[in-house]
């Protein structure tokens, strides 16, 4: 990085790429830059890993939360699982830092007759997909998963959905940034992106420093939509803050209380080796509003005991609240902004930890000059601009 210090005047900074955000997406991005040659600093508000990617259970699950009406995304979350243990085997051996991934599959139960008719047509429309998916009865699951309730009726075994730890991914990719040559700093929000005419030239931060750069990835979640700055139909795109609680439980012998995911329509659980257990989340609209509530973690704690009744005997070690980025189709903004050098990678929603390989290896290859991949044009924030809208609608008038 070039640092000039003249007298008094604010310290200023150059580079060839700037990333707003380091969750997930964020630091893999900045790293596969780093990677690529350019000159990369990462800026985050707070701390790394600390918003959406914090409240992540760390779930890979195309196949088990593959979802009617959403065939683009179910195939780029599928492309992403496939490179998944490409990506995580990459980045612990140039860190010697583990990612917590584990290729132990997902078994999703129903615990009444309602739930098992509704995964009876999820696990038909997963096959007419060609996706792994094996159903098998209430005693099949709990010779699976010994510890689970007699009330499960039935289940979904996918052994292509997996899980990896996300403070320990986050961990690894702040190693492989730095080990790039790349360059991260905390506590530094952005306040506004600098341009001249329709081209971006950098940032300020809150901070009054201004930092140059020709390219800036916006990967701040929901809060990228508000950046001070931003030009055209970028200013007006749809990114909303959607709550999310999520619980960690642990056992006193360090003995996972499942052997993989478990999921009901309901709840989510993930074990870790060392005896730690993820229950969540909830999806709540409820704006800004971060806070961890007692109705909230009743709920999570309810609907995992109905599928899991030993969690009785595991300690409560923390709760935790966040906001995710959603959109209004449930699906990620990828691609060129208005302004020229500007990249938008945010809208992950409940997907950003599978997402983030493959949405790094397309925002870097954007940044260095290259077009954005095909399989991320149905991700492009060009799908929410008001002109192309009116003129896909009929007699040129925008749809309602």
């Amino acid at each position: 990085m070039g640092t000039i210090e003249s007298g008094k005047s604010a310290r200023r900074e150059s580079c060839d790429l700037i990333v707003i955000g380091a969750g997930v997406i964020g630091l893999a991005a900045g790293w596969r830059a780093a990677q690529r040659g350019l000159r990369t600093l990462v800026l985050e508000a707070g701390e790394p890993g600390r918003g959406s990617t914090g409240v992540a259970a760390g779930m890979l699950a195309p196949v088990t939360e593959a979802t009617f009406g959403e065939r683009e995304l179910l195939s780029l979350s599928l492309e992403a699982a496939r490179c998944y243990p490409q990506f995580v085997a990459e980045l612990e051996q140039s860190t010697g830092v583990e990612t917590g991934f584990r290729p132990s599959g997902t078994l999703a139960v129903a615990l009444d007759r309602d739930q098992a008719e509704e995964m009876r047509r999820l696990h038909e429309f997963q096959r007419s997909l060609a996706l792994e998916s094996e159903w098998l009865n209430g005693r099949e699951c709990r010779r699976l998963e010994p510890g689970l309730s007699p009330s499960v009726v039935a289940g979904i075994r996918s052994s292509l959905d997996h899980h990896v730890t996300p403070r320990s991914l986050t961990l690894a990719l702040e190693r492989a940034l730095e080990l790039a040559g790349g360059r991260l700093r905390s506590s530094a929000p952005v306040r506004e992106l600098l341009r001249s005419g329709e081209r971006v030239e950098g940032v300020l931060l809150h901070s009054g420093e201004r930092i140059a750069a020709p390219k800036v990835v916006l990967a701040a979640g929901w809060q990228s939509a508000q950046l001070t700055g931003l030009a055209g139909d970028d200013a007006a795109l749809p990114l909303r803050p959607v709550k999310g609680q999520i619980l960690t439980l642990r056992s006193a012998t360090e003995a996972p209380i499942a052997g993989r995911v478990v999921r009901t329509p309901e709840v989510y659980l993930v074990p870790r080796p060392d005896g730690e257990l993820v229950v969540g989340a909830t999806v709540e609209e409820r704006g800004l509003d971060s806070t961890v509530t007692a109705g909230g973690v009743f709920e999570l704690l309810r609907a995992a005991y109905e599928a899991l009744p030993g969690i009785t005997e595991l300690e409560l070690t923390e709760a935790r609240a966040g906001l995710r980025p959603g959109t209004p189709d449930n699906r990620p903004i990828v691609g060129p902004g208005a302004l020229d050098g500007l990249v938008w990678a945010s809208g992950h929603y409940r997907n950003g930890i599978l997402l983030a390989g493959v949405t790094a290896d397309a925002v870097a290859e954007l940044v260095a000059g290259g077009e954005l991949q095909q399989r991320f044009a149905p991700f492009s924030p060009r799908r929410f601009d008001r002109s192309v809208e009116a003129a896909a609608a009929p007699g040129g008038a925008p749809r309602r």
